[in-house]
């Protein structure tokens, strides 16, 4: 609900949600809210209160005088008006700023068998989104209608939000990483990438499938396809409750250079090693390998460090080690971008490094990547995507010799 608030007295152990109060002018356009008694029943809560009685600043008096001089505030997230009043105000109280926050964030982490139930329910429609997506392409002519299609499916299937604006990119577009226009023709471009999710009950999917336009992977997109998901696979075996996310990451990179390396982008005299030591594959995988999966598409609490001097690590959103019950995202890829690549090339950056007569080949491929939202559990993990990424099952549903 908008404009609400909600206060927990620790002390007590009660819980307020203060909604705002009926507004007879918002009633003639809207229709009535959601009223008191009937958000006492539709969420656990201990009391329901308008935000107008909040405002006086009585009730933070009341819990102030009950509890002591501390109170727990997200600054960003509260009315601090109510902290102003006259009441409030002389009784001096000491508020902290950061610690709530940093609470809830670790909290949002862990997720419980209800949360968990909601993120799989959006992966179920968002799945069957993707799929009729793949089936759809042979009869499109341009990015939006592949957008429109997945949209249309979620919303009949009662995801009505999405949790982020698609991204829906053809050819050499899929190399942007987050690709905003998804208006442009389909017309000679070889591949498709599609990273879109839906909501549900204000939990989130986040999917990305890569797949052949005319139904069939080209030898290059084969490759590069394989590899990602070979990338993708490996990093699966690894995620388990304790694993250092970090390790994880980086074992996407050590696929990532062999692969180059085997087909013959990267010198194949060098090794895997002499590679990873030139930091060249941040180039080519430039993000991190997935982020925590909750309320928000990005979820809270993955402690990142966007300073990082190190390249391989700068832009991932997970730090540390996974606990039982999170939800993360495992996304490797695979970009062929042309900026800052060609220019460094050009200038011998990359000399001994990179083989361009090779390179060129795969220029068309843009990019390919595969991502699936998974729980992590004791001994494993457990995947909530339900649409194939298998190469054969891509390709059988574009060309149509797979029904969906």
């Amino acid at each position: 609900m908008p404009d609400c608030s909600f206060s927990y007295d620790i002390a007590a152990d009660k819980s307020t949600l203060w909604i705002p109060p009926v507004d007879p002018e918002v009633v003639m356009w809207a229709g009535l809210p959601l009223q008191p008694k009937e958000a006492l029943e539709k969420y656990e809560v201990d009391a329901v209160l308008t935000t107008n009685d909040l405002k006086s600043g009585k009730p933070v008096q009341d819990l102030l005088q009950k509890s002591g001089q501390t109170v727990l505030v997200m600054k960003d997230r509260a009315d601090l008006s109510v902290f102003e009043t006259d009441s409030v105000k002389s009784m001096q109280p000491k508020i902290d700023y950061d610690w709530l926050r940093r609470a809830i964030e670790q909290c949002r982490v862990v997720k419980d068998e209800h949360e968990i139930a909601m993120i799989r329910h959006a992966n179920i429609i968002s799945s069957y989104a993707h799929q009729q997506v793949q089936a759809s392409v042979h009869a499109a002519s341009n990015e939006r209608e592949l957008n429109a299609v997945f949209v249309m499916h979620c919303h009949a299937n009662g995801c009505k939000e999405m949790a982020y604006g698609c991204i829906c990119a053809a050819g050499t577009n899929a190399s942007t990483l987050h690709y905003v226009h998804n208006d442009l023709p389909l017309d000679s471009k070889l591949n498709m990438l599609l990273d879109a999710g839906s909501e549900y009950n204000c939990y989130c999917s986040d999917i990305t499938r890569t797949f052949p336009l005319n139904g069939r992977f080209t030898k290059e997109s084969r490759e590069i396809y394989e590899l990602v998901l070979r990338m993708q696979t490996e990093c699966m075996h690894m995620i388990k409750a304790d694993v250092l996310w970090e390790d994880v990451h980086m074992r996407a990179h050590n696929i990532a250079a062999e692969g180059l390396r085997d087909l013959g982008i990267f010198k194949k005299d060098l090794s895997v090693e002499q590679i990873l030591d030139s930091k060249i594959t941040t180039r080519f995988f430039p993000h991190g390998l997935g982020h925590y999966l909750g309320m928000d598409t990005h979820d809270c609490g993955g402690n990142a460090n966007y300073e990082d001097p190190n390249p391989f690590l700068s832009y991932l959103r997970v730090r540390g080690r996974l606990p039982v019950n999170a939800v993360i995202t495992n996304e490797p890829g695979i970009y062929f971008r042309e900026f800052p690549l060609r220019q460094e090339l050009k200038d011998g950056v990359w000399e001994g490094v990179v083989d361009e007569s090779v390179l060129d080949r795969y220029w068309s491929v843009g990019g390919v990547r595969i991502e699936d939202d998974v729980v992590v559990k004791e001994h494993g993990c457990e995947n909530l995507t339900t649409v194939s990424s298998k190469l054969e099952d891509i390709e059988g549903v574009c060309n149509g010799t797979i029904q969906v």
